[in-house]
């Protein structure tokens, strides 16, 4: 007799992104010469200072359980880190450390949603949030932007998108795919709707908060909108800013009443996170942050290089970011040059035909566009978009 997997599993599908880094991967092991642009992923080392204070907290026994909730030390910094970033004030019982920042997301959902429960998450979003609603038996609720207004939902298409099941708000600024974020007066707007609706927590995924180069500085939405202080779960994590993503430490600050659940949710999960990791990230986030601002002004360049090459070849635009490390491309031209049906068929041709691994804009709710990761070298970034331009540029011609 088979066996039958839950309906819970069977409404969500795998991830598109690390689908396509597998499949990439799995042509290079075969011999063909791929560019990965999948993964998000920086290719910087983590930092030799982090990475000692990890060694020193294996020859130290520091490679035990913690609490469930994270160390006292860690949340502590992380504490501090959020004040000093984002003026905004915490205590313990209001942090909460995860296995990387995607598990804090997934807590959210998991704490928060009941069957039916509505959660509306602007698009286009990580490619994650959807599925982690559904697999809390929520109802995600997709509010989509478009290029024409920066990728960024206004407070009237907020508003609409409220109805008296909604209980979830899921934020991301800067934005993964997009690299737009969000100033405070569009954050003040947003707050504006949000204030009328008692009823409905604010999940505030800030991960790219330190790679941002945009002239406003960057506002946290708790921040923008104290008033809403007491419904919003701030989420954060050393993935990105510090090149910890196999560290796997990610947090988040908000309500003692909804952290707890939280907690309560990681507990028959995961329990803690790393030991050794929540050391290092100790370490991280009290030392002196140059490293960031040097990673971060590597991202900037690697942006104007790629938004700027990709805007060049026919049929394809390219908004500019704010931060990330990520170029969202609406590709709608070169594709129906090249006579394919979708973004999907346009990325698996890229792989093909041009050799380079992108993720298509669809698995991020918005068909037609494609993803690149600019979190490699400048020489691998030229060297793709010379094989993008050389597969796309003689279609779109013939097709003028």
């Amino acid at each position: 007799m088979p066996v039958s997997v839950s309906k819970r599993v069977q409404k969500v599908k795998p991830s598109p992104t690390l689908a396509m880094t597998a499949r990439a991967a799995k042509l290079k092991a075969e011999g063909k010469d791929i560019i990965g642009l999948a993964a998000g992923e920086p290719d910087f080392d983590t930092p030799p200072h982090i990475s000692e204070a990890g060694i020193e907290a294996i020859r130290k026994g520091i490679t035990r359980y913690t609490a469930v909730d994270g160390t006292a030390e860690l949340k502590d910094a992380i504490i501090a880190k959020f004040k000093r970033d984002n003026g905004l004030t915490y205590e313990r019982p209001q942090i909460l450390v995860s296995s990387g920042a995607k598990q804090t997301c997934f807590n959210v959902c998991a704490a928060l949603l009941d069957p039916g429960d509505e959660c509306v998450i602007p698009a286009p979003y990580w490619v994650s949030y959807p599925d982690m609603a559904l697999l809390a038996d929520g109802v995600p609720v997709s509010v989509y932007a478009g290029p024409a207004q920066g990728y960024k939902i206004t407070a009237a298409q907020l508003a609409a998108a409220i109805t008296p099941r909604t209980k979830l708000l899921i934020m991301n600024s800067p934005s993964n795919p997009t690299g737009a974020a969000y100033s405070k007066a569009e954050l003040q707007a947003l707050g504006k709707v949000l204030a009328k609706h008692p009823q409905i927590v604010i999940a505030s995924d800030e991960m790219y908060e330190h790679i941002y180069w945009a002239t406003e500085p960057f506002t946290s939405f708790a921040q923008a909108n104290p008033h809403l202080y007491e419904r919003t779960v701030t989420i954060n994590g050393m993935s990105k800013a510090y090149a910890m993503t196999g560290w796997r430490i990610g947090y988040c600050g908000g309500p003692k009443e909804i952290i707890a659940a939280m907690s309560t949710v990681q507990g028959q999960s995961t329990s803690n996170a790393s030991s050794i990791s929540q050391r290092a990230s100790t370490v991280a986030l009290n030392a002196d942050q140059s490293c960031v601002a040097e990673m971060n002004r590597a991202f900037k360049a690697r942006h104007d290089f790629v938004v700027a090459g990709l805007n060049a070849i026919p049929g394809i635009s390219c908004l500019a970011g704010a931060g990330t490390f990520y170029a969202f491309a609406d590709v709608q031209g070169a594709m129906h040059a090249l006579g394919l049906k979708d973004d999907n068929e346009f990325a698996e041709y890229l792989l093909t035909q041009a050799g380079v691994a992108v993720v298509p804009g669809s698995g991020f709710g918005a068909p037609n566009h494609m993803r690149i990761s600019f979190a490699c070298s400048m020489d691998t970034l030229k060297d793709a978009l010379r094989r993008i331009e050389k597969a796309v540029s003689p279609a779109v011609a013939k097709r003028a």
